[in-house]
C-alpha cells in the first residue's frame, strides 16, 4: 500500500471506503461523513485498487481518478492510498503494516457492495465468515436496507446515510455526460472541471 495522504492521526477506528471513483461522487463523501459521525470513526481511508478485482481501469486513469479524489476529500481526517490487492481482505491486511494490531477496520460501502462481498466466491481465500474477524462492515442503505444472514450479524453495522443519495452514482454520472443530462449536481464541486475535461460528452442542455 503506498499513501498519497495519511492523516496525521494514529487511530482507534479506521474506515475504508475502497472503490473505482469513476469519478468519485457526492455519495462517497456522504458515505465517508457518515462513518465519522456515526459511529466514532477517526480516520477515513479512501483506497483505490492498483488492479480492480472484477474490472478494468478504461478512459480515465488511475492517476486521473486519484487526482479527483484527493481534491474531492480535502479534509484533514481523510487519507488516500493505493492497494495492491482489490479485495477487502487483502487491502484489511495491507493497512496493518500502517496501523495499530489494535485499531479496528471497518470497510464502508452500500448495500450492493456488501451483498456482493458476502457472496464472492473466495476460493483462494477464507471464507467470509474468517474474514470478518479481521474487518467489519458499515453498510449504508442502496434502494432498500440491508438485511445480513444472521451468522454474519455481528461484524455488520447499519450505516445511516440520507435516501437522496440513493440514484447518486459513478455509473449515473457517466450516464448523464454521455446523454447530454445536467450531471454537476452528482459530484463534489471541486472536481467538476476535471470530471468535464475527462469525461467528455455532449453539451450540457440550457
Amino acid at each position: 500500500m503506498r499513501f498519497l495522504r495519511k492523516a496525521p492521526l494514529s487511530p482507534r477506528r479506521l474506515g475504508i471506503l475502497s472503490g473505482a471513483f469513476h469519478p468519485p461522487t457526492r455519495a462517497h463523501l456522504a458515505l465517508a461523513q457518515s462513518a465519522l459521525d456515526s459511529f466514532q470513526t477517526d480516520e477515513v481511508l479512501f483506497v483505490m485498487p492498483e488492479t480492480l478485482p472484477h474490472k478494468l481501469y478504461e478512459h480515465v486513469t488511475l492517476r486521473q481518478r486519484l487526482e479527483m479524489l484527493s481534491a474531492a476529500a480535502p479534509g484533514p481526517r481523510f487519507s488516500i492510498a493505493v492497494a495492491e490487492g482489490g479485495l477487502f481482505l487483502e487491502i484489511a491486511r495491507e493497512c496493518r503494516a500502517f496501523y495499530t494490531t489494535d485499531t479496528r477496520l471497518r470497510f464502508i460501502c452500500g448495500r450492493d457492495t456488501a451483498e456482493r462481498v458476502i457472496a464472492w466466491n473466495y476460493s483462494r481465500h477464507p471464507p467470509i465468515e474468517a474474514q470478518l474477524e479481521e474487518f467489519e462492515l458499515l453498510v449504508a442503505p442502496r434502494q432498500g436496507p440491508f438485511s445480513p444472514p444472521i451468522h454474519l450479524a455481528s461484524a455488520i453495522d447499519h450505516l445511516p446515510v440520507d435516501e437522496s443519495f440513493d440514484d447518486v452514482s459513478s455509473t449515473e454520472v457517466r450516464r448523464r455526460i454521455a446523454a447530454g443530462e445536467d450531471w454537476t449536481h452528482l459530484v463534489p464541486p471541486a472536481i467538476l472541471p476535471l470530471v468535464a475535461d475527462w469525461y467528455p460528452g455532449p453539451p450540457l442542455p440550457r
